[in-house]
């Protein structure tokens, strides 16, 4: 074989070794830029998820304007809404949600005797709100809710209020009370409620600071969810043998009868 032909075959394979190596040099860039995208990607998911994470149980949670509690709120911080007598022997603490359909349940069972007790001077109750349910189905009608009760309480009209809003609790999914026109027409079937200081409070949403302030307590409280209702510290909600007799009884019996 000639030299030139030798060299024109070396020339050759030069050429293509170095056609492959452009290949694969390409191969291995597109891969990169293949990884990299899913990488972004993943990044972007978890960052998507992380905004979800963060925002999981803000929503209704705008608190603009001063911290301002309820007239007559007690306990740490001024969260609580008393209902009784202070010198009851025995104290019900219920952490509710004016949306939470299991809070409904449990005020349409025990109502009746928890009024007889708090009336009796046997029993005093600490309301304390949470918006747990605007935090899982979105809206502000747990927040607005619990505002317009605590203007309710500057009035001193928080339990026929109270009460008022759970009989006239809207299904779950329908955020009605978010709608302030729908918190003042409830109003009126509470005697001497309906003024125009309580329909001012309610759409300024005077208290709403407050209410964010409370449901930050329960979030720290690390409660299991609404209604979440403690006897002298004792949660009694998760008691399964619990009745409204049972609840007289334990009542009654520390009271002295």
């Amino acid at each position: 074989m000639s030299e030139k032909n030798q060299e024109g075959k070396r020339t050759a394979r030069e050429r293509l070794a170095a056609e492959r190596e452009k290949q694969r040099t390409a191969e291995k860039r597109r891969r990169a830029l293949i990884v990299g995208a899913s990488v972004v990607g993943v990044l972007g998911l978890a960052a998507v998820i992380g905004v979800v994470a963060a925002n999981a149980g803000k929503d209704g949670e705008d608190a603009s304007g001063p911290f301002v509690g309820p007239s007559g709120a007690q306990g740490k911080d001024g969260l609580v809404i008393p209902v009784g007598k202070d010198s009851a022997k025995s104290t019900l603490t219920v952490w509710e949600d004016f949306r939470c359909p299991a809070c409904k349940s449990f005020e349409d069972a025990y109502r009746s005797t928890i009024h007889e007790l708090t009336d009796a001077g046997k029993l005093k109750v600490e309301y304390r709100l949470a918006t747990l349910i605007d935090g899982n189905m979105g809206g502000s009608g747990s927040r607005n809710a619990a505002n317009a009760a605590a203007c309710a309480q500057d009035t001193g009209r928080f339990p026929a209020y109270h009460d008022v809003l759970y009989q006239n609790q809207p299904p779950e999914t329908d955020d009605a009370f978010a709608e302030s026109g729908k918190l003042v027409e409830l109003a009126k079937k509470v005697k001497g409620l309906d003024t125009a200081a309580f329909r001012r409070c309610v759409e300024d949403g005077t208290h709403n600071s407050w209410v964010v302030k409370s449901n930050e307590a329960f979030q720290k409280g690390r409660f299991s969810g609404t209604p979440t209702v403690l006897l002298d510290g004792r949660n009694i909600y998760q008691d399964r043998s619990m009745t409204p007799a049972k609840l007289k009884q334990m009542v009654e019996a520390k009271s002295g009868g």
